[in-house]
């Protein structure tokens, strides 16, 4: 088996549409030998960053979901804003979600991407909420990741301190690299420096995506 020589560390929030744009480019990259691709969720929208979903913010979220559409094909569908921007006394918080994506990294690591697109597809195109624990255990339930459901389900201290420990990280990342939002790659190549990529690169064709991360690890 070949050791990948390249990785790449996806800078991301759960709840980001530009990073649920993101995703054919990071299922691209994950197929391509030679590369790894590392999760590290920011917490952008979790804590702090954690807000009501009120009528000014959905008509916001719409708009910009909308543009996202148009510039990229990836669908966020009517049941989505019916169901999760116009539901009452909904909340915009990544957190649970980002939980769940820690508990997968710690009983299914290799699955960690596939949860979290099955997460995005769940909000935006099935109109499920993703910030409710009981709906991200079944989606995790509906992967086979039954063990990462079970420590949602109830999570430990551990958990969420692993939790915190990577969101620290992820910040601590950007901070050096000077990033400005997510989605952003990291890439460290053999040597181990990191260099940034930004989330523009996965928005357009593949092979110049490629090529920057082949760029950016020399």
């Amino acid at each position: 088996m070949t050791t990948p020589s390249i990785t790449v560390t996806y800078l991301f929030d759960p709840l980001c549409g530009w990073c649920y744009a993101a995703a054919p480019a990071l299922n691209y990259l994950q197929g391509v030998e030679g590369i790894e691709v590392a999760l590290a969720p920011t917490g952008l929208f979790a804590g702090a960053g954690a807000r009501p979903m009120d009528a000014q913010f959905a008509a916001y979220a719409w708009a910009n979901d909308q543009r996202i559409q148009q510039l990229t094909g990836q669908p966020f569908t009517q049941v989505y804003r019916d169901h999760i921007l116009g539901a009452a006394n909904g909340r915009f918080d990544s957190g649970p979600a980002t939980l769940a994506l820690t508990a997968v990294s710690q009983t299914a690591p290799e699955r960690e991407l596939d949860a979290l697109h099955a997460l995005q597809h769940a909000r935006y195109v099935e109109g499920r909420d993703n910030a409710d624990p009981v709906v991200i255990a079944d989606v995790l339930n509906s992967l086979g990741l039954q063990a990462a459901a079970a420590r949602l389900r109830e999570p430990s201290d551990a958990l969420r301190v692993a939790l915190l420990e990577r969101v620290a990280a992820a910040r601590v990342t950007m901070q050096l690299l000077g990033a400005q939002g997510v989605p952003q790659l990291a890439v460290a190549g053999q040597g181990g420096a990191l260099r940034l990529v930004g989330g523009d690169a996965l928005l357009g064709p593949r092979d110049a995506l490629l090529a920057r991360v082949q760029a950016a690890a020399v």
